[in-house]
């Protein structure tokens, strides 16, 4: 296990260091507007060469890579010069990764107690009106675009139960609906895989042999057919769950959330290319620490998996 994860740890830090360089590098190439501002029209170039010196931009590419790298090490994802003209982005971001993380948290926490019994449910009934009707709220969350049952939880929520159209931080019942909206994809993507997976250990040779034998239903289910489907499902679970702690751009922008959701669009949009840095850095570590985590998660599930065997690993 501890090689397992001492590997694992080398191939995430060298994926990481991957993204972030090519991330670097191509920002640099953007124009420089991106580091000064949208005024840099009016500036002459002796202020643009001197400013860029103030920033460290005026150094070869290398000399400015391993500068990068020296302040992250310190924890310093560098200042704002456009979002918020000249604020170190830790102080920026830190408010809004709390509120993002609280608002993905409790919506997963939903997700999961409402998707995986889902799952279960369609799968014991298999072919009669529970599973229909779990087949169609499915089939209507995945293919519908996201936008339409956002707004229309949010007009006729609202109107219907009373509770806030947009987010208030010292009003709790104003989460509400945000929360709902941000899980609705991850409990049709929980139901949907859930099932499947059920179904497939229902077709297993095993639990045709158990049932020959006299063993109930109900056993099999429990002690059985959930155990092996759920193996899989824990694997996608940490990285989901990072994912939609990080905050959906579209629920935190209608429902007027101060969280990470719309951050990333909005410093792209204003070419705020230190931003968009520290940004992207955040969402690519969030990702692999979940993958990392979802094979730690399988095996603690099912300790038959031996990572060292490599059958754990992705």
């Amino acid at each position: 296990m501890l090689k397992y994860i001492l590997r694992r740890f080398c191939s995430a830090v060298v994926s990481l260091f991957i993204i972030i360089t090519l991330m670097f590098c191509l920002l640099r190439m953007m124009p420089i507007e991106g580091y000064l501002g949208a005024n840099v029209d009016k500036m002459s170039p002796e202020v643009i060469a001197a400013k860029l010196a103030a920033k460290g931009l005026d150094k070869p590419l290398h000399i400015q890579l391993v500068n990068f790298y020296k302040d992250l090490l310190h924890g310093d994802l560098g200042r704002s010069w456009i979002y918020r003209e000249n604020v170190e982005i830790t102080k920026i971001i830190g408010p809004k990764i709390l509120v993002s993380l609280k608002m993905g948290a409790m919506a997963m926490a939903l997700a999961l107690v409402t998707g995986m019994p889902l799952g279960i449910l369609m799968a014991r009934s298999k072919g009669r009106w529970p599973d229909k009707l779990g087949t169609g709220f499915i089939v209507f969350i995945q293919a519908a675009p996201s936008a339409v049952y956002f707004l229309f939880i949010q007009m006729y929520a609202t109107s219907a139960t009373g509770l806030p159209m947009l987010y208030e931080s010292e009003m709790p019942v104003s989460w509400i609906l945000p929360i709902i909206s941000l899980a609705l994809p991850s409990i049709a993507s929980y139901g949907m895989w859930m099932r499947r997976y059920m179904v497939d250990q229902m077709n297993q040779d095993y639990v045709k042999l158990a049932m020959a034998k006299g063993v109930s239903r109900k056993r099999i289910m429990t002690h059985h057919i959930f155990r092996n489907a759920v193996v899989p499902m824990v694997q996608t679970i940490p990285g989901s769950l990072l994912l939609t702690i990080m905050g959906s751009l579209y629920v935190e922008s209608i429902y007027s959330v101060p969280g990470m959701g719309g951050l990333l669009i909005n410093v792209i949009q204003r070419q705020d290319n230190t931003m968009v840095q520290a940004l992207v850095l955040i969402f690519a570590a969030l990702g692999i620490v979940g993958l990392f985590l979802g094979d730690l998660l399988m095996v603690l599930v099912d300790p038959r998996i031996s990572l060292n065997r490599g059958e754990g690993s992705r």
